[in-house]
């Protein structure tokens, strides 16, 4: 196993929060951190209120595409972080599993996605201060 702590993000389309998730992870941990995103029901491409959003603050994620979510992939993970769909993600001893609570975005204009991404940013921030406070497995 690798000494780098993976963090799987899901929502049931992986075309808004996991996304954005997943990049603010990526750009603020770099790459001290594996990350993954996935859906439990993809939709067909990003949110692009959710696209708009992160690029006022200088991330692109325009090129991301939603994935299923596979059994492996939360088997490849040490934190699972789900985003409103509830029981759909499978559950293995010996992960950590979070619940974050956020409005989805879907359907909603930049103007709405704006607090939801300034939201994640502070969770992720949380995030990475417990995984590099952690013992490495």
């Amino acid at each position: 196993m690798s000494e780098k702590p993976s963090v799987l993000f899901v929502c049931i389309h992986n075309a808004g929060r996991s996304q954005m998730a997943a990049a603010w992870l990526t750009h603020l941990a770099g790459d001290r951190v594996e990350v993954r995103s996935a859906g439990s029901a993809p939709g067909a491409q990003v949110n692009p209120a959710a696209v708009e959003a992160m690029r006022e603050v200088g991330i692109d994620i325009s090129a991301e595409i939603p994935k299923v979510l596979t059994v492996e992939s939360v088997q490849a993970s040490d934190v699972c972080i789900t985003m409103g769909c509830g029981d759909v993600c499978p559950v293995f001893p010996g992960k950590r599993y979070l619940d974050w609570k956020l409005e989805d975005p879907a359907g909603q204009g930049v103007e709405a996605v704006r607090p939801i991404r300034d939201e994640i940013r502070v969770l992720i921030e949380n995030l990475i201060a417990e995984i590099s406070a952690a013992p490495a497995a």
